[in-house]
């Protein structure tokens, strides 16, 4: 059964950290460009993170830069997302996703598979 499954989501509060997973099967992750997005509540989908299927590159939303890492291990076919320093408005439901290229990760359209989330919640 291919699916996309994310872990690792919980209450944190504001400057702590958080690491969520993303667990394929049925394919093979390094076959696809895979990507974070996350939706804040009454907010629109937001294209967070991608790392290309070599993991020769990888791209953030300008709001996570130096705060989030993405990153993959082959072996346990997983992906992550690294969290620190989180803000308040880090709240959302966080989701992965697997596509071809990074090339317009954000726009949200052209994915193989999508997760059915986790949240995160950054409040004091």
């Amino acid at each position: 059964q291919v699916q996309l499954v994310e872990s690792g989501g919980g209450l944190v509060q504001p400057g702590g950290s958080l690491r969520l997973s993303c667990a394929a099967s049925g394919f093979t992750l390094t076959d696809y460009a895979t990507a974070w997005f996350r939706q804040a509540p009454g907010k629109e989908r937001e294209g967070v993170s991608c790392i290309t299927s070599s993991e020769r590159t990888t791209y953030y939303v300008d709001s996570v830069k130096g705060r989030f890492t993405i990153s993959r291990d082959n072996a346990k076919n997983t992906l992550y997302l690294q969290m620190n320093s989180l803000k308040p408005e880090d709240t959302a439901v966080y989701y992965c996703a697997a596509r071809g290229t990074c090339t317009g990760y954000s726009l949200g359209y052209g994915y193989h598979y999508w997760g059915k989330g986790t949240l995160v919640t950054v409040s004091s």
